[in-house]
């Protein structure tokens, strides 16, 4: 079997990112900070052979995906089932008013409750079933290819812990940066995580 690889980006930062506040589904757009950052990860991945890019069709992601596939030049492909998680009553909140105001909710966020749907949003169990389906088929459309994938740091959790085997209820031990690199790798072995949270490419001054 041919080894499939699959980088995944978090999109570029945004205001909300940058003061900490929740965004989910709510279409908030890149700062100029985040923009820098998508070209950054077009010049580290420009001889990583792309032969195409994905992203969720958020503006943050699908706007990420933009700048770095007119730099690979590639048709960036958006995929709604790439969105962030759904966070219901807490989106629009910083994590102090989610806890103040909702804390039995917040409990339920703490504890990574699988079930849980924040009253009006989604569950930890569904973004894991969306996003790994999403996975599947695009390794069966792209076997022994190398893609690049934009997204929300909710869906890479439940990416990680469907490649790897972790429970979707077990602490979150590894970091997801904005623009970071982070590639899956698939072969006759199955899913592997090749390397995690890569931001060298972000450490280069920024010469404009």
């Amino acid at each position: 079997m041919s080894l499939t690889r699959f980088c995944l980006v978090r999109h570029g930062e945004t205001e909300w990112n940058a003061v900490g506040r929740i965004q989910g589904t709510t279409d908030i757009d890149l700062n100029d900070k985040g923009r820098w950052q998508a070209s950054m990860v077009a010049q580290a991945l420009a001889d990583a052979g792309i032969t195409a890019i994905y992203s969720s069709d958020l503006k943050r992601a699908a706007n990420t995906a933009k700048i770095i596939a007119e730099q690979l030049a590639l048709e960036p492909r958006p995929v709604p089932q790439l969105r962030e998680r759904n966070y219901g009553l807490f989106e629009g909140m910083s994590y102090e008013e989610a806890r103040r105001l909702h804390p039995e909710a917040y409990a339920c966020y703490e504890r990574r409750d699988r079930y849980y749907n924040y009253e009006s949003g989604e569950s930890l169990e569904n973004v894991q079933a969306r996003a790994a389906g999403v996975m599947e088929n695009l390794l069966a459309t792209h076997r022994g290819e190398t893609v690049a994938i934009v997204l929300h740091g909710g869906v890479m959790d439940a990416i990680y812990r469907f490649a790897t085997g972790l429970a979707l209820e077990d602490k979150r031990y590894f970091a997801i940066p904005n623009a970071g690199l982070n590639w899956l790798v698939h072969d006759e072995q199955g899913w592997r995580v090749e390397s995690w949270a890569d931001t060298q490419h972000l450490e280069k001054p920024d010469l404009d």
